[in-house]
């Protein structure tokens, strides 16, 4: 059965991380959407200064209704995860299916991405400082997200600084993201894994379903046939 997937990325990326996931799930009779958010890669041009979370989650929400889509597989990448939960706050019931949680943030009411980073002790004041002085935060190297090394190179001359406000704005959040019918959390253990407390959250919630892979941060990269078998499934 042909399904229609919107596939969301993470901070510094783009759509062009989906791909090779997307050509396996195009070549597979599925329709596939990878937007770019505001503000990063072939959308780098625009200005910081007005991008936040809520900027993201509208582009998430806004291509699903222009497009006319319905029966909505959407996956949220890392801080893509931020952006889902936010955008299913606007878009109608019963639009999206099913909602894949990959290796990502899962936040609660009233929390920003950085909120996250203070409470788990990562490393939050440089970006802080890059952030607050320019409006927009560098990317973090391919290396650091355990990304294989036959493709550290590409991403690192492919990511793009990330606008400020997009994770200092806090989530605002209603139940709409627990409505959705199915709930997949999937959690990439072949680097720091840094969203194990997230998944503790789910693995033994009946409302979701829970997998581990061990390929590092960037799943859709280093296993995308994997990953594109995964989301048929889900």
């Amino acid at each position: 059965m042909s399904k229609t997937y919107v596939l969301v990325h993470g901070a510094w990326h783009g759509g062009w991380c989906w791909r090779r996931v997307a050509d396996l799930l195009t070549a597979r009779g599925h329709r596939v959407f990878a937007p770019t958010l505001s503000g990063v890669a072939d959308r780098s041009h625009l200005d910081p200064a007005g991008i936040d979370l809520s900027t993201h989650a509208a582009d998430v929400a806004n291509l699903i209704r222009w497009e006319g889509l319905t029966e909505v597989v959407l996956v949220g990448h890392s801080y893509g995860g931020m952006v889902v939960s936010q955008a299913v706050e606007a878009i109608p019931p019963g639009v999206v299916s099913s909602i894949v949680f990959l290796d990502a943030f899962l936040p609660a009411d009233g929390m920003s991405l950085l909120d996250y980073t203070a409470v788990e002790g990562r490393e939050g004041g440089p970006m802080v400082e890059e952030g607050e002085a320019t409006g927009r935060v560098s990317p973090i190297t391919a290396e650091m997200f355990g990304v294989n090394p036959a493709d550290r190179a590409y991403v690192d001359a492919q990511c793009t600084p990330q606008p400020y406000r997009t994770l200092t704005e806090k989530a605002r959040l209603t139940g709409a993201r627990e409505a959705i019918p199915r709930k997949t959390y999937i959690l990439a253990t072949g680097w720091a894994p840094a969203f194990a407390a997230f998944a503790t959250q789910v693995k033994d919630d009946p409302a979701w379903r829970y997998l581990e892979t061990p390929a590092g941060h960037d799943v859709m990269l280093d296993a995308p046939h994997w990953l594109a078998e995964t989301l048929e499934a889900a």
